[in-house]
């Protein structure tokens, strides 16, 4: 609640048209965050809710809690997607399309990788490569290269392969980019138009196949039961199979 009068003060505005949660928190029901959530809706605060790369069961969880209890639902999701990061394919684009939510993806040039300056073997001058392990995997510089190839032949920038390859997918809303400069917007925006063929995306599950990830992100949510070893090991008296 404090976080959304902070909010509104700093922008100068008496509503928020949509209000995520940047994570799941897993120490808390999501009955009760609902419920704040809804409590913030009734007060003509926030208009419609969503959340940022929830896992496919805990979005269906949502859903039922919010039928179930006549609790404001749920609208968007907002996960990572790119030629890369393909993993929401598998389940977290089906349960959306299924429940209606529209997906706001994230990173859909790589986080700077599908941008065309990072190569393998050369300097990768990204600010986030200091501190972050994904954007110097060597198996995402592989796929890059093999990238950078595709979109030569089929006459395209990188950026444009990339950002067209996102919004084909009929469960992506929209992808949301972060240009610097007045250029990188300018690139952007003349793709927009670029529609990819079924060839060409054929070519691009060649290299990254559908539903699968290279290499795990940063910053991703990481369910409790992979961080926590006692979560998914039994007491060691017990252990045994007889």
């Amino acid at each position: 609640m404090t976080a959304v009068e902070n909010s509104l003060r700093r922008l100068g505005t008496d509503h928020i048209d949509l209000y995520q949660i940047h994570r799941p928190d897993p120490d808390t029901d999501v009955e009760e965050t609902l419920s704040a959530l809804s409590d913030l809706i009734r007060s003509g605060k926030v208009r419609a809710i969503g959340t940022s790369t929830m896992p496919a069961s805990d979005i269906v969880e949502a859903q039922w809690v919010a039928e179930r209890r006549g609790l404001a639902r749920f609208h968007t999701e907002q996960p990572p997607y790119s030629l890369l990061s393909r993993g929401i394919e598998r389940e977290v684009l089906p349960v959306a399309r299924r429940h209606g939510i529209g997906t706001l993806v994230w990173g859909p040039l790589g986080q700077g990788l599908l941008t065309g300056r990072v190569r393998k073997g050369g300097q990768n001058e990204l600010r986030r490569a200091g501190f972050l392990r994904h954007v110097n995997d060597e198996r995402r510089l592989d796929a890059v290269e093999r990238f950078v190839s595709l979109a030569g032949e089929a006459g395209l920038p990188l950026t444009h392969l990339a950002m067209a390859f996102t919004i084909a997918h009929p469960g992506v809303t929209s992808a949301i980019v972060g240009p610097r400069t007045m250029s990188h917007l300018d690139d952007l925006l003349a793709g927009v138009d670029v529609a990819l063929g079924d060839d060409l995306l054929d070519r691009i599950d060649e290299i990254v196949p559908p539903g699968t990830d290279v290499g795990v992100l940063d910053q991703v949510f990481v369910p409790p039961a992979l961080q926590r070893a006692g979560l998914r090991r039994r007491p060691v008296g017990e252990r045994s199979a007889a």
